[in-house]
């Protein structure tokens, strides 16, 4: 995995710099609601993550609400007809559903 890549409480960011700023900063991935931090200090960057997380739930506790869960396990991908008749197919022959197949495929990519 990307080494500037942060994960708590199952969710995730992506640091980046800006050298405009000289400040490091992020957003909370995967996720409809808008939740950014920022630091310009590198040992303080994973605190002020954690600390957004936290903010974040507290924030969708007080309104009674869900907070946004990333990467719920559905997604929509849009594929040409031709590959799509041809995953369909492969699964089929290997005995696997499109889903299966879909995810096997996936796994192999990222691992």
């Amino acid at each position: 995995m990307n080494n500037n890549i942060l994960e708590y409480k199952g969710y995730f960011t992506k640091i980046e710099y800006s050298a405009e700023d000289k400040v490091l900063y992020g957003k909370i991935e995967g996720i409809n609601d808008l939740v950014n931090f920022e630091s310009d200090s590198l040992d303080q960057i994973e605190t002020e993550f954690h600390q957004a997380v936290d903010d974040y739930l507290a924030f969708c506790n007080d309104l009674g609400q869900e907070p946004n869960k990333p990467y719920k396990g559905l997604f929509n991908v849009r594929i040409s007809p031709e590959l799509h008749r041809k995953a369909a197919i492969t699964a089929s022959l290997h005995g696997e559903t499109l889903n299966a197949f879909v995810t096997n495929a996936i796994r192999a990519a990222v691992e």
